[in-house]
């Protein structure tokens, strides 16, 4: 049972976890913290938080429990705004979606990463943004990561994961690095491509006919361009190394693609294309691979 929750970004996600841990019944008193008066007064109007303020150091008085759910941009600002007005025994963690940085600036700020400070991910979300669009089944079932280090307290990781699994995730470990390398792959550069490819065809001169005459598989694809570019910024000059050779390869798989089709080799398509429908198809049905936790 959380006492008391400080959430800094009453967004989609803080606003989700809010409501999901008071479904569960697994949180006290809830104090919301943001920039936005007017997001601030709707999460208190919808029943989202107990209470608010603009303040970071006012909201975590007393808190047991603090997630910090702002653009990774504003991690450094927040940590400096709370140091020194946490609770001895107050438990940290995050949403960021790039962990390397929020170490980093953990470390810059207190002079070393806090026992009590737990690296978090939760791997959901959607391409709607603050409290307006947030709704408690955003975690079900889904994966949350968490990124503890040696010196990490191990009842703070308890208290986080024993957060995640009240709100209906599926917790696991995972190195730092690791952490930061997988999601270059899986969430950062799909998004990357979307905002390119949409980018692109923004600037052709005959833009008006290309998206009138897309079809719902141009929709769905190009879905997440239509998130937060701020958020996105951020996670780009966060993750910088890991996406940066993340495009690089995607790049080389392109011009490969692009060679292929320009030699008319039907056969390199079709296993291409094979490949690539058997590994989806396999991730859509929920095949986990060996080693894998389920």
């Amino acid at each position: 049972m959380i006492e008391r929750l400080a959430i800094i970004g009453v967004g989609l996600i803080g606003g989700s976890l809010a409501r999901a841990l008071r479904g569960a019944g697994a949180v006290g008193e809830i104090i919301g913290c943001g920039r936005s008066v007017e997001n601030l007064e709707l999460a208190f109007d919808l029943g989202v938080i107990d209470g608010c303020t603009r303040d970071p150091a006012v909201a975590v008085e007393d808190a047991d429990m603090v997630f910090l759910a702002v653009p990774l941009g504003a991690m450094r600002g927040v940590l400096e705004r709370i140091k020194g007005k946490l609770r001895e025994d107050a438990v940290i963690t995050d949403g960021g979606s790039v962990k390397g940085s929020v170490i980093a600036d953990a470390a810059a700020v207190f002079g070393e990463v806090p026992a009590r400070l737990v690296p978090g991910h939760p791997i959901a979300g959607t391409e709607h943004s603050g409290v307006g669009a947030s709704f408690p089944e955003l975690f079900h079932n889904r994966r949350v990561i968490l990124t503890p280090l040696p010196q990490t307290a191990p009842d703070a990781v308890d208290k986080v994961r024993a957060m995640w699994q009240a709100a209906g995730a599926r917790v696991t470990d995972m190195d730092v690095a690791h952490h930061d390398a997988v999601l270059a792959a899986t969430s950062h550069l799909p998004h990357m491509l979307a905002f390119g490819l949409v980018d692109l065809l923004a600037r052709q001169h005959d833009n008006q006919e290309i998206f009138r005459y897309a079809a719902g598989g141009f929709r769905d694809f190009t879905r997440i361009a239509s998130s937060n570019p701020v958020m996105w910024r951020d996670i780009c000059i966060a993750n910088a190394e890991a996406l940066s050779a993340m495009l690089a390869r995607f790049g080389e798989e392109m011009t490969d693609l692009a060679e292929t089709i320009r030699r008319r080799d039907s056969e390199h398509l079709l296993e291409i294309f094979t490949r690539a429908k058997t590994a989806r198809d396999a991730y859509v049905d929920g095949v986990v691979p060996p080693g894998e936790p389920s």
